[in-house]
């Protein structure tokens, strides 16, 4: 099943209001959505400009050419490391060198950063400079991701069917795992000349632990995952050889050392527009059903579980969209504080200390991509329960995956919930 990546500088998304909270940027507006009993967050954390002084377009200007370096430098680390183009090996390496597994991560991460700094920002840039940009910086980065999505899918899918067939099963697959983490990885690379197929997986070699029904369903969504996987990355080495990829780099290129600001900016204040983003987000916060996911498996995520319509589940639309405006308020906060590019996850990870808001809105994203996961983890499990003549058992055991998934759905928003409603509220 293609996924779907979700990105905050959606083209048809423009500089007009904010879509109402049932609209997802590529997917439509929601009309299927339960009616729920909705309250507001009892202390949602506030609008950072109000603790901060005034900040000029400079402070913009400054966190744009930031990111254009990083992006740059990504770029060059990515190409120096002759990897695919999410870090993973080419057909005849065995593994990235070292210092470069990251390279395409830091490239999709600035790409989002600049991307979503000039959705908020738009009004202070050049209109048809920041409106040309945002939807080809949106292409490149869920490009880059698909490959890495649809690896990580795989790989929670077939953990899942482990996990719930008995300690019997995940036992030797962990110890399979662990064998695969602590074989040798370096061999003499000749140059790539071609995509290759993901490399065979270790789940394969157990799974005649599980029953007949779960083995079977593990190598149906092995097989699907692993033509879609192959196929994205076929599609991420077509476009960073592109001419519209090299367009785009030559843009960024020039951003990092020119920002094209609208002459009127120079004096405008940036904290409106970082506000205007923090109230999209609490906006689409409230009308989110937060009192049922008050409870972490309250069964609405089977809701709709039996509908023939292959589309995304329709109660996921407003969360998926709520994780969109809080990457964008995160954006926003980290423009307005100065941030260096890549450093606020890396300090709150590093256990350094971090402004308590800047914790919440790390945990409260976590949360939601981990929704988003098992949503789309879930979607894939149905999609090959599809699969034409396939086996009772088969059915069964992808029917109790899909099920599990939707669980995690709830559970990831019952996280989310439980991480808003006990925000702490920055002080002005």
């Amino acid at each position: 099943m293609a996924q779907q990546h979700l990105e905050p500088t959606d083209p048809s998304a423009g500089s007009g209001p904010p879509a109402p909270p049932g609209t997802v940027p590529g997917r439509g507006t929601t009309t299927d959505v339960a009616v729920h009993t909705r309250a507001a967050p009892a202390s949602a954390p506030a609008a950072p400009a109000t603790a901060l002084a005034a900040c000029d377009a400079e402070v913009l200007a400054r966190y744009l050419r930031a990111q254009a370096t990083e992006f740059l430098r990504a770029l060059r680390q990515h190409r120096e490391s002759g990897t695919g183009p999410n870090g993973t090996p080419g057909p005849h390496r065995t593994a990235p060198p070292s210092g470069h597994g990251d390279a395409a991560l830091a490239l999709r991460r600035a790409a989002r950063r600049i991307s979503g700094t000039l959705h908020t920002f738009q009004s202070l840039l050049d209109t048809d400079w920041a409106e040309g940009m945002r939807p080809e910086l949106a292409w490149l980065s869920g490009t880059l991701a698909m490959e890495h999505a649809y690896a990580s899918r795989l790989e929670r899918l077939l953990d899942a069917l482990h996990r719930l067939s008995g300690p019997a099963a995940a036992a030797p697959r962990a110890a399979a795992d662990r064998t695969t983490a602590t074989a040798p990885t370096t061999v003499p690379p000749p140059a790539p000349a071609a995509p290759s197929a993901p490399a065979p997986r270790a789940a394969a070699q157990d799974r005649g632990n599980l029953t007949v029904g779960a083995a079977k369903a593990g190598a149906l969504l092995d097989r699907q995952l692993t033509l879609a996987r192959t196929r994205a990355h076929s599609s991420a080495l077509q476009a960073l050889g592109s001419s519209r990829f090299h367009a785009v780099a030559d843009k960024v290129a020039l951003l990092a050392s020119e920002v094209p600001l609208r002459p009127a900016a120079a004096p405008a204040d940036l904290r409106p527009l970082a506000a205007a983003a923090h109230d999209r987000l609490t906006d689409a916060v409230a009308a989110l059903p937060l009192v049922a996911a008050g409870s972490p498996y309250n069964a609405q995520a089977l809701v709709h579980g039996l509908s023939p319509d292959p589309a995304p589940h329709p109660q996921d639309a407003p969360w998926h969209q709520v994780r969109l405006l809080l990457r964008l308020h995160r954006y926003a906060v980290e423009v307005l504080a100065a941030t260096p590019p890549g450093n606020t996850g890396e300090a709150a990870s590093n256990g350094e200390s971090a402004d308590p808001s800047d914790v919440l809105l790390l945990t409260a994203g976590d949360a939601l991509n981990r929704h988003r996961d098992a949503s789309e983890a879930a979607a894939a499990a149905a999609q090959a329960a599809r699969t034409p003549r396939i086996a009772p058992a088969t059915a069964y055991a992808l029917g109790v995956l899909h099920a599990d998934q939707r669980h995690e759905v709830e559970a990831a928003r019952y996280a989310f919930q439980h991480c808003w409603r006990g925000a702490p509220v920055r002080p002005a």
